[in-house]
């Protein structure tokens, strides 16, 4: 697979990134180590060589599982994790981060970011000079090779932009679910900033999978997912029964005509989880379909037909 420049550093990914919520369990149901570990190594083996996690999935157990399927090729992968909301403070960040570098087995990450702004879930305000001062000293001691922010506002991540370089922003963005066209992307596009999309299946919505009327234990975070409700989930129905003669002139599964829409955006690059192997190397294919102009935009009208009744809100969950 073919990769791309992470922002303004030297750092490289692929377009399509392994995405691992899931590995860490938490706020998942039915997820298993060794699963996990097989779909990770599946998705190396087929070419995604950026692995996404994050301290506070399972409390580190994601971290681990992704240094017990990769570690003895180090070498050949992009490592990017995050730290939470609720470390932000100076120390708290150099601190967190020597967790992260344990829990990978691994003496540098790729790309560092700050999960959640600060305040967040309830979260102690901590000034963004702060945490920017605790990241340029980790990227000085060669600890991380690239800054960047997840689910930040165009202002506040112009804001952090202020005291250091910001290679990349991980906000929600699929087919599904495209707030950031609005002033976020052409920020990130102005300003050499990589675009991680997260949920870029919209949860597995974009997979065609949960039929009319599917319903969720009341464990699993898309129980609560604004997509999966009423009239937007009954949308969503009607846009994929318009997309799967697309995908079937592509001979691609829906969810890899998704996928391969949202590479094509500018500056975007996605994040897809996967609870199994078949669907790690599913995901990389996803990279081979070409669509032209026209496909282009015949499927932004239909993503369209969900979009257009959300509202601005970037945050995906009613919790």
């Amino acid at each position: 697979m073919e990769k791309r420049k992470l922002g303004k550093s030297d750092v490289e990914i692929t377009p399509i990134l392994m995405g691992t919520w899931q590995a860490g369990k938490k706020m998942w149901v039915g997820i298993e180590d060794a699963d996990s570990i097989k779909t990770i190594r599946a998705a190396f083996e087929a070419g995604i060589t950026t692995i996404d996690t994050a301290e506070v999935y399972g409390e580190g157990h994601s971290e681990r599982i992704v240094a017990e399927a990769l570690s003895n090729v180090r070498d050949r992968v992009q490592y990017a994790t995050k730290v939470f909301a609720n470390h932000l403070k100076y120390q708290q960040v150099i601190e967190a981060c020597e967790g992260s570098l344990k829990n990978l087995k691994t003496d540098y990450i790729d790309l560092y970011q700050i999960h959640w702004p600060s305040g967040a879930f309830n979260s102690e305000i901590v000034p963004i000079e702060e945490t920017m001062k605790a990241l340029n000293f980790l990227n000085e001691q060669g600890k991380i090779r690239a800054i960047g922010v997840s689910n930040f506002s165009r202002d506040q991540i112009a804001e952090a932009a202020k005291y250091g370089r910001i290679d990349s922003i991980q906000p929600p963005y699929s087919l599904f679910w495209r707030q950031i066209e609005k002033d976020l992307r052409p920020y990130c596009i102005d300003n050499q900033i990589s675009i991680l999309a997260y949920s870029s299946l919209a949860q597995g919505l974009l997979t065609g999978k949960f039929a009319r009327g599917h319903k969720f234990d009341a464990a699993d975070n898309r129980a609560k997912n604004k997509l999966f409700q009423g009239e937007n989930f009954e949308r969503a129905q009607q846009a994929l029964d318009k997309l799967r003669p697309i995908a079937e002139k592509h001979h691609a599964t829906l969810a890899q005509l998704a996928l391969a829409w949202l590479i094509a955006q500018p500056q975007t690059n996605a994040i897809a989880g996967a609870r199994y192997p078949q669907q790690a190397k599913d995901n990389a294919l996803a990279a081979e379909v070409k669509l032209s102009a026209a496909e282009l935009a015949e499927i932004d009208a239909i993503g369209r037909i969900v979009t257009a009744h959300l509202d601005e809100s970037l945050v995906m969950w009613e919790w």
